[in-house]
């Protein structure tokens, strides 16, 4: 009986671990969200000069655990963990003028997140996309560029996530900076050129836009593609 109940302590010890764990690292990069964005911008500067709340949070990824069972823990952690590591490598590389400006960016470079050594692409395609195949979180993975939807300043939580993918989606395909109309063409950020195959699955692309829209765009527009602007999304 006794041995139950140490075993039972035990897991009950590993459990309590891993929720203070989660709590924590959803609290401290709030705060840090809070403390270092604004309409969109990062304070590259300010961290760079300070990166103590940087590093904590770097420390926590690493040995978080979260579970595809629990849907909205995991994707909130790892949309997290995507935007926090994009920091981290602007300022691994700071000053920076664009992330392209390092070889690698988004392909080599590896961040030891969740037990794991892994890049920013595979936190987008295999750990998010490949799994869910919500092509909202293409306006909430923020890759340091302007031409990016804006980062938000706060941290993407479970409890909120649903309603904060809506809202960051709507305010990107609402925003006359982002899809461009003009009389009966629309010029789309590159993230839909790329990315394509998530937005058409259940009809065109400006289908999938005039879902979140308030200002539909006529569906026989022609579609282009403008430049993606690459330059940092610093204050």
């Amino acid at each position: 009986m006794k041995k139950i109940i140490l075993i039972l302590a035990f897991f009950g010890a590993l459990s309590f671990g891993f929720a203070q764990s989660t709590s924590e690292f959803f609290k401290t990069a709030d705060a840090f969200f809070k403390a270092n964005v604004s309409n969109g911008k990062v304070a590259y500067s300010k961290i760079n000069d300070n990166p103590e709340t940087l590093h904590k949070l770097v420390s926590l990824t690493e040995t978080i655990s979260v579970s595809k069972n629990d849907a909205k823990a995991y994707q909130a952690f790892w949309i997290n963990a995507y935007n926090i590591s994009v920091i981290k490598g602007i300022i691994d590389n700071y000053p920076i003028k664009s992330p392209l400006d390092k070889a690698g960016f988004f392909d080599k470079t590896k961040y030891k997140i969740a037990g794991e050594s892994i890049t920013l692409n595979d936190i987008e395609n295999k750990k998010l996309r490949a799994q869910f195949g919500d092509a909202r979180f293409h306006f909430v993975l923020v890759c340091g560029a302007n031409g990016c939807p804006p980062l938000i300043n706060k941290a993407y939580l479970p409890t909120t996530l649903e309603k904060q993918l809506q809202k960051q989606t709507e305010i990107a395909l609402n925003n006359s900076n982002f899809i461009k109309v003009k009389k009966n063409k629309v010029e789309l950020s590159e993230i839909f050129k790329w990315y394509k195959e998530d937005f058409v699955k259940n009809g065109s692309e400006i289908d999938f836009i005039n879902t979140f829209r308030t200002d539909k765009i006529a569906t026989k527009s022609k579609v282009s593609y403008y430049a993606y602007n690459w330059n940092l999304n610093k204050q």
